[in-house]
């Protein structure tokens, strides 16, 4: 089209119509357009965390570094703070309150030991799941990576921590009467079991906590009532022996206590099978594929709204 101006020059201009019937999301779709921060699919979104592997893994040690870079006795607090809580409950429960009652010294300080360490590893990749999203607005909003691998390097983290503090705990298991035996191959399946586990958990929780920025001041009273409630300080069997039997069917089935009771079970010489629920291995694999899988597509489906609002 051209039209001619006052001064008498001559004006070319072009105008392309609009393809008739074509809206915005076919006219993206026709020109290969992709929403900015979509939804990947599933499978997608399991290649592009693969791919992000070697940067989960070097933040988990980053994080792990720089959590005790302040003090002065830096890595040795993540060995001594599980100790000192193991110390506290073993003179409340242990000598006031007598929670060992139906072990001997030799099992229950083992016992409380690993209770303790077990829990706390759970307990810390729950707590860390929670800030894992609200608590690094700055890298989400900055970078265009799949979220789940903030969750899933905290997790990975702690399980770096657990493996640090395992030293402490074989040398306490092992002052106590319970010697290195071929049960003790059974420590690796089980940590396998319970990352998966407390990985699905981390998931569940960055994705609640990213909305809910409160839900961390809340966690610690649900972590230690839960705690109370899975026998890290007792035996559920023999504490609760003249209580109804479905009171410690359900506390013993709850998976906090199944993974301490495996773990103890190999590590414990004095801890046999008869204090391990029945079927203990499947119901541990069941909540570590539940957790992590229903955690994992949980997470997953709120992909595209991390970091916005």
């Amino acid at each position: 089209m051209s039209e001619t101006t006052h001064d008498g020059t001559v004006a070319v201009s072009a105008s392309v119509p609009p393809d008739e019937g074509m809206t915005a999301a076919r006219l993206a779709e026709k020109y290969g357009l992709t929403v900015s921060g979509a939804r990947p699919s599933l499978v997608e979104y399991v290649r592009q965390l693969w791919d992000r592997r070697h940067f989960i893994l070097a933040f988990s040690r980053a994080k792990l570094t720089a959590q005790y870079s302040q003090a002065k006795l830096g890595q040795l607090w993540q060995v001594v703070t599980p100790l000192l809580n193991a110390a506290v409950y073993f003179f409340i429960f242990g000598v006031i309150l007598e929670a060992d009652r139906g072990m001997s010294r030799e099992v229950y300080i083992p016992f409380l030991v690993t209770g303790v360490f077990v829990f706390t590893f759970t307990q810390s990749s729950v707590m860390a799941g929670v800030r894992a999203i609200s608590g690094n607005l700055g890298l989400v909003r900055a970078l265009h990576f799949p979220r789940a691998s903030l969750p899933v390097s905290f997790a990975l983290q702690q399980l770096q921590q657990l493996l640090a503090s395992m030293i402490v705990l074989f040398a306490v298991t092992a002052a106590f009467g319970s010697y290195p035996d071929l049960s003790w191959a059974l420590i690796v399946p089980i940590l396998v079991l319970q990352f998966l586990f407390n990985t699905g958990l981390a998931l569940i929780m960055a994705r609640a906590g990213s909305k809910t920025p409160d839900l961390a001041q809340l966690m610690p009273f649900v972590m230690r009532t839960w705690m109370y409630a899975s026998g890290v300080m007792f035996s559920i069997p023999i504490m609760l022996q003249d209580k109804p039997d479905w009171m410690g069917t359900v506390l013993q089935w709850n998976p906090a206590a199944i993974y301490m009771d495996l773990m103890r079970f190999a590590l414990i010489d004095g801890y046999g099978s008869e204090n391990l629920p029945d079927h203990v291995w499947a119901a541990a694999g069941g909540w570590a594929l539940l957790v992590a899988l229903g955690g994992f597509v949980y997470f997953w489906k709120a992909e595209e709204r991390y970091g916005r609002g």
